[in-house]
């Protein structure tokens, strides 16, 4: 059984944005879809560690802002030509507030 924590409003996710939640295991990105869907994803591109989070969301994928490399949020897997994944966690709203799993987060500070 997963156990969640609470790490902020959905508010405080821009639409087709992210936010970093700084954990014991790294840097997650924090995504909000245009329909109010939210996503985990290890926040460092797999090809040039480039930051996730500053990427481009477009539905439930993700293009990350170096090299334009496109990623399915669902299941971290790269689109297209590319190959390679990131990881994903698990996540979910309950009455406007974002839940991450408790096992990722060690110490969390939203940024």
């Amino acid at each position: 059984m997963t156990i969640f924590v609470d790490i902020a409003a959905l508010d405080d996710i821009p639409r087709q944005g992210a936010r970093v939640v700084k954990t014991g295991q790294g840097c997650v990105a924090v995504f909000r879809t245009a329909d109010d869907r939210v996503f985990a994803l290890e926040d460092r591109c797999p090809h040039k560690g480039g930051p996730l989070s500053e990427g481009i969301v477009h539905g439930d994928r993700v293009t990350c802002p170096l090299h334009n490399w496109v990623f399915d949020m669902n299941s971290g897997e790269a689109q297209g030509a590319d190959t390679g994944m990131v990881r994903t966690y698990p996540i979910r709203v309950e009455h406007g507030r974002v839940l991450i799993s408790a096992a990722l987060v060690a110490r969390s500070n939203a940024a």
